[in-house]
């Protein structure tokens, strides 16, 4: 079969891995030197901020390829319940590994469903990836194993067999939730500029091209949905580390809603973005909910009103050079 090869000359030319790599580890570096000085109630919300951007990133790299899926938080539940399961019913307790146990789990759960989906596009795609969402949050409220409607709490973890430390077990979560983020987002960006993710950018402009051309357009946007599963697998079981609880909520439609709030906030163009949208709906949401508890989510959907009119291309616009593509 013969390889598709994807230009455009309106997109400026990626920056080199090196580049990426540095530039991640200084982003790093400085969250983590600032999460110490950052009070308690700030360093959870970046928390929850880089666990939940996490999912919103698979859905950015599904965004590309021209589909939205409104069901994410099938496999963020996922991830979520494995992570916990693992906790409570086996005794892993190492953070980094039921993280990594929430991405395959996820990976598992979504990936059957991948060649169907890939078959969808539009409407047919969103609908069918929340009706499989809500199918899973109709079977974690009747199963009484899993916590039913209330769920179950979650333990303390460790870190390579270590007990984290009482006075800051806080940072030390959030530390690793940034290098989780972190890692995950230099992966992407380098998937995204490979000739798999400028093959997607194609499959959104022109299906038929792509075929013709010898591509997969099927295959392609399978594997960028198990991705964006295992993205959304490791966030939901670094989100449910954080709040030590998990629920069926964790897949109801609001929260998959969510999800796509943030990569609508954020576009495409930009990896960083999606962790920054993911944070400013936490502090909108936080202080909104604080000052306006019963009309939090109008100034929700106010704010991302005024997004779509003045940044029709996202956040990542601002600083993107991929911004005129």
């Amino acid at each position: 079969m013969a390889a598709v090869v994807v230009e455009s000359p309106k997109h400026a030319a990626a920056p080199s891995r090196a580049g990426v790599f540095a530039l991640a580890f200084a982003a790093f570096v400085a969250l983590a030197a600032a999460g110490w000085l950052f009070p308690r109630w700030l360093t959870f919300l970046l928390t929850l901020a880089a666990g939940n951007g996490l999912v919103s990133l698979g859905i950015v790299g599904l965004m590309r390829g021209g589909v939205v899926p409104f069901g994410q938080g099938m496999v963020f539940a996922a991830g979520g319940y494995t992570a916990a399961l693992l906790y409570n019913k086996l005794g892993i307790t190492d953070a980094l590994g039921l993280a990594l146990a929430g991405g395959i789990a996820a990976v598992v759960v979504a990936a059957p469903f991948a060649p169907l989906l890939s078959r969808y596009r539009g409407i047919f795609f969103a609908m069918l990836t929340l009706a499989l969402s809500m199918v899973t949050y109709g079977l974690l409220m009747k199963l009484d194993a899993l916590g039913g409607s209330d769920g179950f709490n979650v333990g303390r973890p460790t870190l390579f067999g270590m007990k984290l430390p009482d006075a800051h077990v806080g940072y030390v979560l959030y530390v690793i939730t940034v290098a989780v983020a972190t890692l995950a987002a230099v992966a992407m960006r380098v998937v995204f500029s490979s000739t798999r993710g400028l093959l997607t950018l194609a499959i959104r402009d022109n299906e038929l091209r792509v075929e013709y051309l010898g591509g997969s357009v099927r295959r392609a946007m399978a594997v960028n949905f198990v991705v964006a599963a295992f993205c959304a697998g490791l966030g939901g079981a670094l989100v449910v580390l954080s709040l030590g609880h998990i629920e069926p909520n964790f897949s109801f439609w609001t929260t998959s809603g969510e999800f796509v709030f943030v990569a609508i906030l954020a576009g495409w163009q930009s990896v960083a973005a999606v962790f920054v949208a993911s944070t400013v709906l936490e502090v909108v949401r936080s202080f909104s909910s604080a000052y306006f508890p019963n009309t939090w989510q109008l100034a929700l959907g106010l704010f991302l009103l005024f997004v779509i009119r003045f940044l029709p291309r996202g956040i990542g616009s601002l600083w993107s050079r991929r911004a005129g593509s």
